[in-house]
């Protein structure tokens, strides 16, 4: 009998600079035989995500460093095919963190049951996932947001941004944001109902665009992107202002040091709130984010888009696309077909 073999992406390179292509590998790997109180899980989609490039260089972390010719990791939907006494059931849908891989066999740790029926399956590696209960805890709990503020969110097309913009409105919020195509501006503002936005693209000064969307200044800045964003925020944010430190996307690829913003001055004389933070500190509020977004969704009180690449051969691809704004939503890899198709 032929070896049952699992292709899988690797990482061949540390990349320098904007990660390429030749960076990673396409390889194939042995299935192992399960053993007793083990499953065999089939991915059908994997998330990448702006993250992921921090574990490409050596270095210490919150999350150790992916390893040279090992298979990278991350957030996968699949559906169990084989179980030996394992915690799921064959035919049952997990949501795991061994992406970029078609098969893998697991003990069950770290896997969850997710139901299909409350969401497409691939919506919980955006919506109701990790980037979705990244955007409502870094909200709600970090950002202490309350009624009626004045909020600003930058990159707020993404996965986590799209999310935290149209929290914000439920929360009865003025809602701003930046994002780099006008394409992207229409859906935010005929779709997702926000109040205002702006193609920073497109936009000769940041800080004056950003002053003028937000004519009674910022109460809570959700941080996504860095840069001249960061200091555009500090310009008009509010006294006490809190600004949420979710990602800085556009440093993930510098060689050499950035300078931080002029005007961090603004965080003493304007008695900010600066806080960073890493969603897997909030699992604690898994559930009632899991409710709250459940009703919300069923309400269609929710919106998203996904950027779906084709074929695990293209990961790579897609996670490269994602510093060149080339996702629109959550940018998700299709691994291949449901079995119980």
């Amino acid at each position: 009998m032929a070896e049952k073999v699992s292709r899988e992406i690797r990482l061949k390179h540390r990349p320098e600079g904007l990660p390429k292509e030749s960076d990673f590998e396409l390889a194939e790997a042995a299935i192992p035989e399960i053993g007793d109180g083990e499953v065999l899980v089939q991915n059908i989609y994997m998330s990448v995500d702006p993250y992921m490039r921090g574990r490409m260089v050596d270095r210490e972390s919150y999350v150790p460093p992916f390893q040279i010719g090992m298979p990278l990791e991350g957030g996968s939907v699949g559906r169990v095919i084989e179980s030996k006494g394992g915690p799921f059931e064959t035919g049952d849908y997990v949501l795991g963190m061994l992406g970029w891989r078609e098969y893998f066999v697991s003990g069950g740790e770290g896997l969850t049951k997710i139901d299909p029926g409350l969401a497409p399956m691939q919506a919980y590696l955006g919506t109701v996932g990790m980037p979705g209960l990244t955007a409502y805890a870094g909200l709600l709990d970090v950002g202490n947001l309350k009624e009626g503020e004045s909020v600003f969110v930058s990159a707020a097309s993404g996965a986590v941004g799209s999310i935290v913009c149209q929290i914000a409105k439920l929360k009865g919020c003025y809602v701003a944001e930046s994002a780099g195509s006008d394409e992207k501006i229409s859906w935010l503002l005929e779709e997702a109902g926000i109040d205002v936005a702006f193609n920073y693209k497109t936009t000769d000064d940041i800080v004056a665009e950003v002053g003028h969307r937000c004519p009674k200044g910022i109460d809570v800045y959700f941080e996504n992107v860095g840069g001249v964003h960061l200091e555009a925020a500090l310009e008009h944010m509010n006294i006490y202002g809190r600004i949420v430190m979710c990602g800085m996307i556009s440093m993930y690829n510098a060689v050499e040091p950035v300078p931080g913003p002029a005007n961090l001055f603004y965080v003493i004389t304007k008695q900010l709130t600066m806080k960073g933070f890493i969603v897997t500190e909030h699992f604690d509020k898994l559930q009632q984010f899991y409710a709250d977004m459940g009703r919300w969704i069923a309400e269609g009180k929710i919106k998203w888009n996904e950027t779906i690449v084709e074929g695990l051969e293209n990961a790579p691809q897609a996670f490269i696309g994602l510093f060149k704004g080339a996702n629109f939503g959550k940018m998700i890899v299709k691994i291949g077909p449901d079995p119980a198709d």
